[in-house]
């Protein structure tokens, strides 16, 4: 029996493990950070070739923000989506702090989750965002009114609670310096959003970030399997890679290999992977190519 028949070890790889790994497939979280830059450098190219004015954000912000009248148009629906991967031109810290969140924890939410049901989980969780701050606008102003929201910060929210939901004891460091369980960080940063949300002295969009969170707890306690909803062949566009050097090893899988695999893909799903030893790594490491050779 091979690490990959295991259903908690089916999406473990060493190169989605913490840490620079050379060569393998990129992870789709990276990729996803990747995309949205892309798309953050075509906003700061319209924007510069529009020559545009205080609040306007040039062609490609304007056009794929979603607005707050969105809904008195309906096939400008797309917005619901398209927002989630744009952000401000005029504040790259925006872009820089959703991008350096989404690719901490949603690089091992994904081996977690899986490669295609993490990417489900991030589409939907920024349209429910955006329709959660989309009702929210709604009923605080009784109208549709033509305000703009951008931004992944929705996503992000989503991802890093359920990260939280799902290793809850998992120790992170504030400013790289101070301990605390991920539980705690993420119970700061809920509060924090009840409280921008209800008093609305920034342009924050509290009620995306809320409603980010509310998906991520609906997803983890309904056990929802939304990959099914994806087609059979969709994923992210990715840049070439050079081929991977191969090199022949000798047969070395054994039963008794197989078992302290086992042991250690347990010791993962009940403690984390931070609980692993440098020996288990290289073991797993070791097993994963083994198994990798005899697939193919």
């Amino acid at each position: 029996m091979g690490i990959y028949d295991r259903d908690y070890g089916r999406e473990y790889e060493p190169s989605r493990q913490p840490g620079l790994h050379l060569g393998g497939p990129r992870s789709l979280s990276t990729n996803i950070v990747l995309f949205t830059f892309g798309i953050y450098l075509l906003q700061l190219l319209t924007q510069l070739a529009a020559n545009a004015p205080p609040g306007d954000e040039g062609l490609v912000t304007n056009l794929f923000s979603l607005y707050g009248n969105a809904l008195t148009q309906p096939w400008r629906i797309f917005e619901f989506l398209t927002y989630g991967f744009l952000h401000s031109p005029r504040d790259f810290g925006h872009i820089l702090g959703n991008m350096f969140g989404l690719w901490m924890f949603g690089r091992l939410v994904e081996m977690r989750y899986g490669r295609r049901e993490y990417l489900a989980f991030y589409l939907v969780s920024i349209v429910f965002a955006g329709a959660t701050w989309y009702a929210a606008e709604f009923f605080s102003s009784k109208a549709q009114l033509p305000i703009q929201m951008l931004g992944a910060s929705g996503g992000v929210t989503a991802v890093l609670i359920l990260f939280a939901l799902t290793y809850p004891r998992q120790t992170v460091y504030i400013l790289g310096v101070f301990p605390i369980p991920m539980w705690v960080l993420a119970i700061f940063i809920v509060g924090h959003d009840i409280s921008g949300a209800i008093q609305r002295a920034n342009s924050v969009a509290c009620t995306a970030h809320l409603g980010g969170a509310l998906f991520a707890y609906l997803y983890f306690r309904g056990h929802w399997k939304l990959e099914n909803w994806l087609p059979g062949t969709f994923s992210l566009p990715q840049l070439p890679r050079k081929a991977n050097l191969r090199i022949h090893e000798p047969e070395q899988a054994s039963t008794e290999t197989d078992d302290r695999v086992d042991e250690i893909l347990k010791k993962i799903q009940e403690q984390g992977q931070d609980s692993l030893t440098w020996r288990e790594r290289r073991i797993l490491e070791k097993a994963s190519k083994e198994y990798q050779r005899k697939r193919q």
